[in-house]
């Protein structure tokens, strides 16, 4: 009686087998990524928040260093050569933007890596009207001056003259800084959808500025 041989493996079967062990992953590819924010404050107050560029001289600079977990790929699995029916892919959860159509990435920081706003300060007109800014020494505006004609007359004739005067401006509470920038972005998306602005790419940056203000200070808790 003849011994039993082992079962040889089918030659279709060695091209499959080789594939699943040439694409198992090595150990570069698990090693992690390490990306390092900065958050600027300049000498007026104003917050910036960029990544592996460090802030620029004369800023207040704080630094973050936040390492991505590494992707683990899952083993291959070993088939045979059998032919198997192709597979329809499943629609993706969140469908890829249009083209043309950029998403911001959204930061992730957590509640005790967050900072205070910086200062924000609310300031008066002449004519007593009131406005928000980042500064507590805005430019100087233009009132307007009454003028009188040789006789006297306030309608002679002279023109128009007005006189550079300051806005009158307070620092906003610590308590209040919040609502204060809160009230602030509402104020300029507001300006902005309106358009009541006169440089629309100017306030579209001032939107963004103060909005990554808002969502990264202790204000997005």
């Amino acid at each position: 009686m003849r011994p039993k041989l082992p079962c040889p493996i089918p030659r279709a079967t060695f091209p499959v087998l080789l594939a699943g062990m040439l694409a198992w992953p090595t150990a570069g590819a698990l090693a992690q990524h390490k990306v390092v924010i900065y958050r600027c404050t300049d000498a007026s107050g104003a917050l910036t928040v960029q990544n592996d560029v460090p802030c620029a001289k004369g800023s207040k600079q704080d630094k973050r260093v936040i390492e991505a977990a590494p992707s683990v790929a899952t083993p291959p699995a070993f088939v045979t050569a059998r032919p198997v029916a192709p597979v329809m892919p499943m629609p993706a959860a969140n469908p890829p933007a249009p083209a043309g159509v950029s998403e911001a990435p959204v930061a992730t920081i957590a509640d005790a890596d967050r900072l205070p706003p910086p200062a924000l300060f609310e300031c008066r007109t002449y004519d007593n009207d009131r406005y928000l800014h980042d500064d507590g020494n805005p430019p100087q505006r233009c009132a307007p001056m009454q003028t009188t004609g040789l006789g006297g007359s306030a309608d002679g004739g002279a023109g128009a003259a007005c006189q550079m005067v300051d806005d009158s401006c307070q620092r906003v509470a610590d308590g209040a800084l919040c609502e204060s920038w809160q009230q602030r972005l509402r104020e300029l998306e507001s300006a902005l959808r309106f358009g009541q602005v006169d440089d629309r790419a100017t306030a579209q940056a001032q939107v963004e500025r103060i909005g990554r203000i808002v969502r990264e200070s202790t204000c997005g808790k």
